[in-house]
C-alpha cells in the first residue's frame, strides 16, 4: 500500500507531492568523502531512503603546483559514497550548482531502469532533479555522470560508488576504506605547473598524464595514509572510474583473504591483484599481520610510480618475525657492472626563475622519481635504502651528489655509520632537473641548504665525458 505526502511548495504555483510506502521508515542517508566509509546498516528491514547529491565545477589540487578543473558529486573526486540496503525505496535528488557551467545528470549501476536514472536526472545548472528507484540487487556499484559527450564528464572525474547491502550485510570488520582510481588528460605532460585545463585528444587516444587513487596524486600517502593496527581486518570498496584504463589493483606486502568479485557475489580467496574494469569496482578483504607501511597501485606499475597511482596503509604494532624476518644476510654481488637507464625522450624542463622557485620545481621531480625509494620524508627504508634527511654522504660533497644522480650508484655506500649495498639507476634527468632536485634536497628535512646551479651540473656532465674520452 502507498500514500502521497505533500511537503511544500517549489513554486508558487506548483506543489510537490510524492508516493511513498506506507509501512517504510524514511530516513535520510549519510554520504561520505573518499576515503571514508558510512557506517554498515543495522536495520533489519527496508527503508524509505533520501539520497541528496550535488554536482559541482571546482577548481582542486591534481599534484604539487598542478591545478585542475574537476566536474564532482559533492565536490570531490571520487563522489560520495552512498550506502543502502538490498529492498531500499531509494528517493533520489540531484541538484546542480549554479555556479556550474554544464549541465549534469547520474548513471547509478545499481539502478534497474532506462539510463540507470540518467534520463530522468538531467539537471541544468541552478536546478534540481528527482527521481525514485528500487534496489532490487545487493552489490558495489560505480555511478557516475551520463551527459554528453559522456566521456568528458567522467574523464573530469564525476563518478562514485553506492553500496547495496546485502540482507543480513557483510562479515563485521575493523575498518572500511573507499579508493577509487581514475584516469586524467592535461594539455600539459605530468607534473608541469598551473591550471591545466582537460585534453580530448589525449583521451580519445587514451594516453593520460595522471592515473591517481581519490583524484589526485599523493591523496593516499604521507599524512593522508590509511592506518590501521597489526591483528585488524580491513576491507577495501575499490572502484574504477576510467574512463578508458582496466586497473590492477595490488597491495604491496599484503594478500588478499577474500574478494568479492566485480562487487557482485561471488568471492575468491588469496587473490595477489585483481583487475577492475573502467565501471567496475571490487571488494577486498585482508588482515594486516606484520607492522610497516602497505603500497597500494595499480600494478600496470609505471602508473603508480611515474603518473600517481601509489597510496599508503601505515600499519602499527609489533611485528612477528615468524612471519617475516626482515634482511637476514647482505652481501656484495655485481657481475654486470653498473647499470644505466637512459631516457632520450624526456621533456625539456622549465627553467627556474629563482632559488626559491628551483626547489619548489625540485620537490616535484623527487616526489615523481626519488620518492618511493627514499621516502616523502627523506628517511629512506632501513637496510634497503639509504637516508636523505641529514645525510653525511649527500652533504660533504656536492660534486659527489651531482655525480650520483647523473651517473646512478652501485655497490657498498656509508650513510651516517650505516652501510647500505644496492644499486641507483641513473633516470638520464637534465642539468636543471638534477639541479633542481637536489637543491630541494638540499634544503629540506633538516639539511644545511645551499643551492646547485644548472651550470654545476653541466660542468659535472663535461669533466665525466672528458675522463671517459681520456680512457
Amino acid at each position: 500500500m502507498r500514500k502521497c505526502i505533500t511537503i511544500g511548495t517549489f513554486t508558487l504555483l506548483a506543489i510537490i507531492s510524492y508516493c511513498v510506502s506506507a509501512e517504510l521508515p524514511i530516513e535520510q542517508a549519510l554520504l561520505t568523502d573518499a576515503p571514508m566509509v558510512p557506517p554498515a546498516i543495522t536495520r533489519t528491514t527496508s527503508a524509505h531512503v533520501v539520497v541528496n547529491l550535488e554536482t559541482k565545477e571546482v577548481v582542486n589540487r591534481m599534484a604539487d603546483g598542478v591545478d585542475y578543473t574537476f566536474w564532482t558529486f559533492g565536490g570531490s573526486v571520487p563522489g560520495k559514497f552512498i550506502r543502502i540496503r538490498e529492498g531500499d525505496e531509494v528517493e533520489f535528488h540531484l541538484s546542480n550548482h549554479p555556479s556550474s557551467k554544464m549541465p549534469h545528470n547520474i548513471d547509478l549501476h545499481a539502478v534497474t531502469g532506462p539510463g540507470g536514472g540518467a534520463a530522468a536526472s538531467f539537471t541544468a545548472p541552478g536546478h534540481s532533479s528527482q527521481f525514485s528507484f528500487k534496489a532490487l540487487h545487493s552489490g558495489l556499484y560505480v555511478y557516475h555522470c551520463a551527459t554528453a559527450p559522456v566521456g568528458m564528464h567522467i574523464a573530469n572525474g564525476m563518478y562514485g560508488m553506492i553500496f547495496v547491502e546485502p540482507v543480513g550485510g557483510l562479515p563485521k570488520v575493523d575498518r572500511e576504506y573507499y579508493i577509487m582510481q581514475g584516469d586524467f588528460y592535461t594539455k600539459g605532460g605530468y607534473g608541469e605547473t598551473g591550471l591545466q585545463p582537460f585534453d580530448m585528444a589525449k583521451a580519445i587516444k587514451e594516453q593520460p598524464d595522471y592515473v591517481v587513487f581519490n583524484g589526485s596524486v599523493g591523496s593516499l600517502t604521507g599524512d593522508n595514509s590509511l592506518k590501521a593496527n597489526v591483528g585488524e581486518t580491513i576491507r577495501l570498496f575499490v572502484g574504477n572510474g576510467g574512463p578508458n584504463l582496466v586497473s590492477s589493483f595490488h597491495v604491496i606486502g599484503e594478500i588478499f583473504d577474500n574478494v568479492i568479485e566485480e562487487g557482485g557475489t561471488a568471492m575468491n580467496h588469496n587473490v595477489e591483484t585483481q583487475l577492475i574494469p573502467a565501471g567496475g569496482d571490487t571488494i577486498v578483504e585482508f588482515k594486516t599481520e606484520y607492522p610497516g607501511n602497505l603500497i597500494l597501485v595499480d600494478h600496470s606499475i609505471f602508473r603508480a610510480f611515474n603518473k600517481g597511482a601509489l597510496g599508503m596503509i601505515k600499519v602499527s604494532g609489533e611485528a612477528d618475525k615468524d612471519i617475516y624476518s626482515g634482511k637476514q644476510s647482505d652481501t656484495v654481488y655485481l657481475p654486470e657492472g653498473a647499470a644505466v637507464q637512459s631516457m632520450e625522450e624526456a621533456p625539456q624542463p622549465v627553467l627556474a626563475k629563482n632559488d626559491n622557485d628551483r626547489v619548489a620545481q625540485g620537490k616535484r621531480i623527487f616526489d615523481q622519481n626519488c620518492a618511493a625509494c627514499h621516502q616523502l620524508n627523506g628517511e629512506g627504508i632501513p637496510a634497503a635504502f639509504p637516508p636523505l634527511a641529514k645525510s653525511d654522504y649527500l652533504l660533504k660533497d656536492k660534486n659527489r651528489a651531482i655525480g650520483v644522480i647523473m651517473n646512478g650508484l652501485q655497490g657498498k655506500v656509508e650513510v651516517n655509520g650505516k652501510v647500505f649495498v644496492g644499486a641507483m639507476p641513473s633516470l638520464g634527468l637534465s642539468d636543471e632537473h638534477i639541479a633542481n632536485v637536489l637543491s630541494y634536497v638540499l634544503n629540506t628535512w633538516g639539511n644545511k641548504g645551499g643551492f646547485v646551479q644548472p651550470a654545476d651540473v653541466t660542468k659535472m656532465r663535461a669533466s665525466n665525458t672528458a675522463t671517459k674520452s681520456a680512457h
